[in-house]
């Protein structure tokens, strides 16, 4: 028998490695920043085309590399971090494995240019499918600056892969984000498309976050300090009246590095407990400071999960610290023993002899005796006697018999009041057709073959949806202008979103009069909603966006209609008229597809009238 086991080509090998390592350009994006870091850059920019697709560079500031060191650093496993395994447990850098920049290298084309501080001239490499295809000595800056184009260019399926560019930018400005907090120190930046879309000074942890998520921040914001031998804890966690529905401002890092932990978010959960509203999620900033030793980050390709040491202790010390600080602020519910000093008896009383109470007591009042008759009153005008009716017999003189008005009274015909047909008789069994609310949440209206029960919220939400849709499509929409304008507030990432958005916006009724510096300034709303709703209404619109995966066209403007429908769709517990009951049935019943709701869960069912008679047998 043959061998049939053979050793992989080393680009074949840099493929498979990249596969586990560069999932999307989002990742690129984040092993070249934590290169950066690692080579203690002080101001690091990232530039974007075409969400990474087209080119992903970043330039430091830091140590630079030799050019011997240049050249190795592609290579497979080749690191300064680490010299044995012992050296796995003791880290405290971000990369270590050796593996980014050779898989990075393997599915596109790089080009890096880097110089120490001590050379007087640069080393410029150039790498395509891992083939080195350039190196020359170059004059260029202190650092390191690495570009990346074309990515999975010779992966054509992988590339296939990657979702629409708004997607993919916001994996990169997550990854950003991830990278930036961690590391106020360090002055970030970004720029897309030639645009600026973060300018991040040196700051302290509370400024890096207020100058990523907005000036808004800084007052939902509820500081978090604890020190002990095991952990650790700085950081923020956000007020329970701010929480959203969604889980996008949830940050963890543990050593300055990105983690998640679904163990870890379940202490915090925890802590907030009965302080949250049903459906929403706790927001926090949370710094963790541990033994190196007691961690293993090398279980994961993305090093984003770890694993701990004493995870049972860490879990303790993290609710109790969240809510001691709760408490601390006055945000969390405190019960006052603290007794009111307004109802001690002052020391100078404390000799003195009691006395007596005293009452007073009104001998001359008497409620027996009348009250002072009224004085007479004139009036300048003559009243006129009252008559007499003694002679009330007067009044009848000149009136006929009884016999008479009988007479009379026979020859008199009356209309008929025979029930007679009507031409309206299916109306008169419409408006019998009763319907009523069931628990504030269903609608009852009998039909021919028993009953028809329908779920007002997801009724509502599909004629909203095809409304919506229409609107966007036709471009017809009404809007109702504002006296006095709307001034949101939204984070840098939503602002430019909703200007990606605002051409579909406005085809709904929309009227955006200024948006820019984390402000959005509306002057007119669609005529179905209220200017209370506005807010809530592009807020879950931004995080349905952040979630979902739309492609370009009408992918996009399904899910505008989709995320608007389930906002301002009448919710579940709210009581409705009869009149508007009937107005809600007679809409869903004009819609094209009344059966099912936009997210695809049926909005009524029938219960047959044999169904009841087998339950009464």
């Amino acid at each position: 028998m043959t061998d049939i086991i053979q050793l992989l080509p080393d680009h074949v090998a840099n493929q498979i490695a990249a596969g586990e390592v560069v999932q999307r350009p989002a990742s690129v994006v984040k092993e070249l920043l934590e290169n950066a870091i690692d080579a203690q850059s002080t101001s690091i920019k990232l530039v974007v085309k075409d969400a990474g697709k087209t080119l992903i560079q970043v330039i430091d500031d830091g140590i630079g590399m030799s050019t011997t060191d240049a050249r190795l650093c592609f290579e497979r496993h080749a690191t300064s971090k680490i010299k044995s395994a012992d050296d796995l447990f003791n880290l405290h850098t971000k990369g270590f494995r050796g593996e980014a920049l050779a898989s990075i290298a393997a599915i596109a084309h790089v080009d890096m240019k880097t110089k120490t501080v001590d050379a007087e001239i640069g080393t410029k490499i150039t790498i395509e499918g891992s083939e080195v295809t350039e190196q020359e000595p170059a004059v260029v800056a202190k650092g390191t600056t690495i570009s990346v184009k074309n990515l999975f260019y010779n992966i054509p399926a992988r590339r296939n892969f990657l979702k629409s560019n708004t997607v993919e930018t916001r994996h990169i400005i997550d990854e950003f984000h991830r990278v930036a907090l961690a590391h106020p120190q360090i002055e970030f930046s970004m720029i897309h498309n030639g645009s600026d879309v973060f300018k991040l000074p040196i700051s302290n942890n509370r400024q890096r976050i207020v100058n990523i998520f907005g000036s808004k921040m800084n007052e939902k914001l509820v500081p978090v300090s604890e020190e002990t031998e095991i952990l650790k804890v700085e950081g923020f966690v956000i007020k329970p009246e701010f929480a959203k529905k969604s889980r996008g401002e949830q940050f963890f890092f543990v050593n300055n590095r990105f983690i998640k932990s679904a163990y870890l978010h379940h202490a915090v959960n925890a802590a907030f407990e009965g302080l949250l509203k049903e459906g929403a999620h706790p927001g926090y900033f949370l710094f963790l400071d541990v033994d190196t030793k007691s961690i293993d980050i090398n279980i994961h390709p993305t090093k984003t999960e770890i694993k701990f040491d004493d995870e049972h202790a860490i879990y303790a010390m993290l609710r109790a610290t969240i809510k001691h600080s709760l408490g601390q602020f006055s945000i969390a519910p405190v019960l006052d023993f603290n007794k009111d000093t307004g109802f001690d008896t002052p020391y100078e009383y404390s000799k003195k002899q009691p006395t007596a109470p005293t009452i007073e007591v009104d001998k001359s009042f008497n409620p027996f005796q009348d009250e002072p008759k009224q004085k007479n009153i004139t009036f300048p005008f003559k009243r006129e006697e009252k008559k007499s009716t003694a002679s009330w017999q007067s009044l009848y003189t000149g009136l006929e018999s009884e016999s008479t008005i009988v007479d009379q009274t026979e020859s008199i015909e009356f209309e008929s009041e025979e029930v007679t047909g009507t031409l309206f008789e299916n109306d008169q069994e419409e408006n019998l057709r009763v319907t009523f609310q069931l628990q504030n949440k269903y609608i009852i209206s009998p039909i021919k073959s028993g009953m028809l029960v329908i779920h007002q919220n997801l009724a509502h939400q599909r004629i909203l949806y095809e409304e919506l849709l229409k609107n966007i499509t036709v471009q017809e929409a009404v809007s109702q202008q504002l006296l006095f304008p709307l001034q949101l507030s939204f984070s840098n990432p939503d602002v430019v979103l909703i200007e990606d958005l605002k051409e579909q916006l406005e085809h709904t009724g929309f009227v955006f009069s200024q948006i820019k510096d984390g402000t959005v300034e509306i002057s007119g709303i669609p005529v179905s909603i209220s200017e209370s709703q506005v807010e809530t209404v592009l807020s879950q619109l931004v995080t349905d966006i952040k979630e979902e995966v739309p492609d370009a066209g009408f992918s996009q403007n399904d899910l505008l209609a989709k995320s608007m429908a389930k906002s301002m769709a009448v919710k579940t517990g709210t009581a409705l008229k009869q009149e508007t009951q009937l107005h809600l049935v007679h809409q869903l019943f004009a819609c094209k597809e009344p059966s099912v709701s936009p997210g695809n869960r049926p909005v009524l069912i029938t219960l047959d009238a044999n169904d009841f008679d087998k339950k009464f047998m």
